[in-house]
């Protein structure tokens, strides 16, 4: 159990610099921008997907935190959100390094993420804005200090404080219970849901890195290292593995049918391109 509080705390610490500058960020934006520089905001959108994979790589879930928040506000778009949630994957890097894995494997899978994550989020934004006919909402931050119902006229720096502090406080929470559901049900469990199973296995893999936290990702990535599961299911499992992002989105953005939606366009994409590596033969 002091494992576990331990494994809780510092896997929130991790994500905290990430939480601080973004509410200071938006905060920034909603006291001082006007409606042309928000325009300007609004505009550089449309090719968000390319920095949301390019920057999404970094072996930190912050990013999908922070992505998280900055949609809620509508500072970024839907696609943009996606492409963020697709590229990043928690702990692999690290657990990859720590494993030796040589440089050039690595190197191949972070780019495979990435172009997936691009190509994945710029059809979410073709098929949202040009079939369907939807446009983004106005962007509008101050929907994060309602939702959190905070007093936002204390400044931008206090403000930014206390949005980080209840976010903090609600991962805390969440993540110490499925932390004691992982402990409780143990990795060999997990493994033997992978084992052998075409197709199903990248359904299976999918759903396992859909868990918000940390440990997934390092269930997924160590059973491929292992040999136990193949590309497509690895890559499946980390396509979707937005760690605590998505326990942000679910906290912040108001529409609840929307983000049962995105969760499911995350799912389906995850489990999407995995077949297509695992059907192709692709290895890395």
């Amino acid at each position: 159990m002091a494992d576990i509080l331990l494994d809780t705390v510092l896997d929130s610490i991790k994500i905290l610099p990430f939480l601080f500058f973004t509410y200071l960020l938006m905060e920034f934006l909603e006291h001082n921008t006007g409606n042309k520089a928000r325009e300007r905001i609004r505009h550089a959108g449309q090719f968000g997907p390319l920095w949301g994979g390019l920057l999404g790589i970094m072996p930190q879930c912050g990013f999908s935190t922070a992505a998280s928040s900055l949609y809620a506000g509508r500072v970024i778009t839907v696609g943009t959100l996606l492409a963020v949630f697709l590229s990043t994957s928690d702990e692999m890097l690290p657990i990859m390094i720590s494993e030796a894995v040589p440089l050039p494997v690595m190197a191949k899978i972070l780019a495979a993420k990435a172009v997936i994550a691009i190509i994945s989020g710029m059809a979410v934004e073709f098929f949202y804005v040009k079939l369907l006919k939807r446009q983004e909402e106005e962007m509008d931050i101050h929907v994060v200090c309602e939702e959190e119902h905070c007093r936002c006229e204390d400044g931008i720096l206090k403000s930014a404080v206390k949005h980080t502090v209840k976010i903090l406080f609600y991962i805390l929470l969440i993540s110490l219970v499925l932390n004691l559901m992982i402990g409780i049900i143990g990795n060999d469990t997990l493994e033997s849901l992978f084992v052998g199973v075409p197709v199903v296995g990248e359904l299976v893999a999918a759903l396992v890195g859909l868990v918000p936290n940390c440990a997934s990702s390092v269930v997924i990535t160590q059973l491929y290292l292992d040999g136990i599961i193949g590309a497509g299911e690895m890559m499946s499992g980390l396509l979707v593995n937005a760690g605590v992002g998505i326990l942000v989105l679910l906290r912040l953005n108001r529409d609840r049918k929307q983000n049962a939606g995105i969760i499911a366009a995350l799912y389906g994409i995850g489990v999407f391109w995995g077949v297509v590596i695992e059907w192709i033969g692709i290895t890395f």
